[in-house]
């Protein structure tokens, strides 16, 4: 018998199927088996006050194919406002041209084909155990002149209360299942006996000892919570991001996982990024605000850095396909800060969770030198990169932020769609820097989440599902993408653990 690189064991524990890691993917991996009569045993790292990993920072989410609201209707929860609301379809072709785009055509295609093909009716399983979704009207929706609703982005559903809710409802289902979720329970190594995973060794508060089973899951997340794992495989500066989520992801069970022949999956040298408040003081793994602290109605407005330039198209595409890779350019700005831009008549149109919550970095004034002087800008140089900018802009074409409406910005860069002038005022400005939400090196494995050695073969006993879980993303990624990941590839996983 060999134990990963833990100490000696001081009692032993059987059961079933392991579960480590608490957040979408592991519940729905262990409610997957619990289902098939398995005895099932989830470890979260953290203790019940933290527990729910980077899912319970999100907005829940979840990016699925449909054929429209009357295909979504069983699914999301009724709402008055359906009645004059328009869903435009979204369909695996689309599904698969959107994760080839923005990956730049690194996404595996296996993983890719069985995403699409599970990903309504695993949500439609969830929802049958009592997971809620509804259609996510304040983020993917906008109120057209005649009161009506038009979603955009393909990104459509999430889950009632947010990740939040999305915790709430796995931990309500676990309980009804059966799974003994056990909090503060940290997962050190692998047990490994004739070539075959038989289970963990797991720090917990009364000691270190193992916890024996017939098939582990690793659903413990990325590496992104760690600052030097992070310098080391995403580069320098990348230990001065902050960190959205949860502060347990740390590439613990990577590293076990790899030490007993476990294959890297995906890209170690990319990850999910995005535009987070700079200043505001708790603005790390805050589990009041979770992910109020993004700013994503950037494409509406102009974004500039501390020497007053503008340095990426923040129309390039809808949020949905530019969010989580533009933290990254913010990352590379002097001092790792930018700012977001909006006069009085953009104002109104941002999401208020995001740009109203309290304790919000903002500065507002009546002018734009005003407003430079304010974030400590040069006044006559930021009054000129928005009096070009606004000069720039092709007025012919009407102002539409529901589609690509090619309302373009031609200065350096180009702003390519949603150029609205910068001229009234009040001017506002939001302070954003990076904030890092997962990682997407991880370990490989095939469709079903067995784990792969050197030599493609599986690691008996070992599955892997959630952020761990490589080859999906690569540079950039849609929006949702994660949470439907998470629930088709844990599903798969429990189904055969």
């Amino acid at each position: 018998m060999s134990i990963g690189n833990g100490a000696g064991p001081r009692s032993a524990d059987s059961v079933d199927v392991i579960v480590v890691g608490g957040g979408n993917a592991g519940f729905t991996a262990a409610h997957a088996a619990a289902e098939r009569g398995r005895r099932v045993v989830l470890l979260e790292k953290g203790e019940k006050e933290m527990a729910g990993g980077n899912s319970f920072y999100t907005a829940g989410a979840t990016r699925i194919v449909h054929n429209g609201l009357d295909d979504l209707q069983g699914l999301v929860e009724p709402d008055e406002r359906h009645s004059c609301t328009v869903v435009p379809p979204y369909s695996a072709e689309e599904y698969a041209s959107d994760l080839e785009k923005v990956t730049e055509g690194r996404n595996d295609p296996a993983l890719t084909e069985v995403l699409i093909a599970e990903s309504q009716s695993t949500l439609r399983w969830l929802n049958g155990l009592g997971l809620k979704y509804r259609l996510m009207y304040e983020r993917q929706a906008y109120e057209r002149a005649d009161g009506s609703y038009l979603f955009w982005g393909g990104l459509h559903v999430g889950n009632v209360g947010g990740g939040e809710g999305l915790i709430e409802d796995h931990t309500r289902v676990a309980a009804e299942l059966g799974i003994d979720v056990r909090y503060g329970h940290a997962a050190q190594s692998l047990i490994v006996e004739n070539g075959r995973v038989a289970g963990v060794v797991v720090n917990t508060a009364e000691g270190e000892l193992p916890l024996r089973a017939e098939s582990v899951i690793l659903t413990a997340g990325g590496f992104e919570s760690d600052p030097q794992w992070r310098r080391e495989h995403l580069g320098e500066g990348w230990e001065n991001a902050k960190v959205r989520g949860t502060p347990y992801n740390t590439g613990d069970m990577i590293a076990a996982a790899l030490e007993i022949g476990a294959t890297k999956g995906g890209d170690w040298g990319t990850c999910h990024s995005v535009q987070w408040d700079a200043f505001t003081a708790t603005n790390e793994s805050n589990r009041e605000l979770t992910n109020r602290l993004t700013r994503q109605s950037y494409p509406l407005g102009i974004i500039v850095n501390t020497d007053g330039k503008r340095f990426l198209d923040e129309g390039a595409d809808f949020r949905n396909y530019t969010y989580a890779k533009y933290g990254k350019e913010i990352l590379k700005q002097p001092g790792s800060v930018a700012y977001q831009i909006f006069d009085a008549t953009l104002r109104p149109m941002l999401r208020s969770e995001e740009y109203d919550m309290p304790g919000i970095s903002v500065e507002v004034a009546d002018t734009i030198e005003d407003l430079a002087a304010k974030i400590g800008l040069d006044p006559e140089n930021l009054a000129k990169i928005v009096t070009d900018f606004n000069n720039s802009i092709d007025r012919s074409i009407p102002f539409d932020p529901t589609v690509k409406d090619g309302r373009m910005a031609a200065t350096e860069p180009v702003k390519s769609n949603w150029a609205a002038p910068i001229e009234t005022g009040p001017f506002y400005a939001y302070g954003v820097t990076c904030g890092i939400t997962f990682t997407f090196g991880g370990i490989k494995s095939d469709t079903h989440g067995r784990v792969l050695n050197a030599d493609g073969k599986h690691i008996e006993g070992l599955f892997v599902a959630g952020e761990m879980l490589g080859g999906l993303f690569s540079v950039n990624y849609p929006g949702g993408t994660g949470l439907a990941a998470g629930c088709v590839f844990g599903r798969r996983a429990g189904v055969l653990a």
